[in-house]
């Protein structure tokens, strides 16, 4: 699975989800920190990949539609999460992508599982 982490996501998450063998991008690396949220999913878009954020923004799919993207992962964590938070949320990220198929969803990462919005 092509996939982009956001700023607020860092290495230690690409790197779990890189040993899954999925292909990851960085926000950091990439020069896109700080740019606006459209800016963002639209850069997405174009490479085709699913964008993993703890931006809560992305979770409102009145603002981001899911079915025109290729997917859009909020994980939502504890207000001073710690390295073990973040592991926890992207290993039961990796077991979603395992059984699940994201393209165009919105998926909310939150008290160990996954909620699935999908468009009606």
């Amino acid at each position: 699975m092509k996939l982009k982490l956001d700023e607020n996501l860092g290495v230690s998450c690409a790197k779990l989800l890189r040993e899954a063998g999925h292909d990851v991008a960085l926000v950091s690396e990439e020069g896109l920190s700080g740019v606006e949220d459209e800016i963002l999913i639209s850069a997405c878009k174009s490479e085709k990949r699913v964008l993993v954020t703890l931006d809560l923004d992305f979770g409102n799919p009145l603002l981001f539609k899911p079915s025109l993207y290729e997917g859009i992962v909020v994980i939502r964590l504890p207000s001073h999460p710690t390295l073990l938070d973040f592991t926890k949320a992207i290993k039961i990220l990796i077991a979603g992508l395992k059984k699940e198929k994201i393209r165009g969803e919105l998926w909310i990462v939150h008290h160990g599982r996954i909620r699935i919005f999908q468009e009606e």
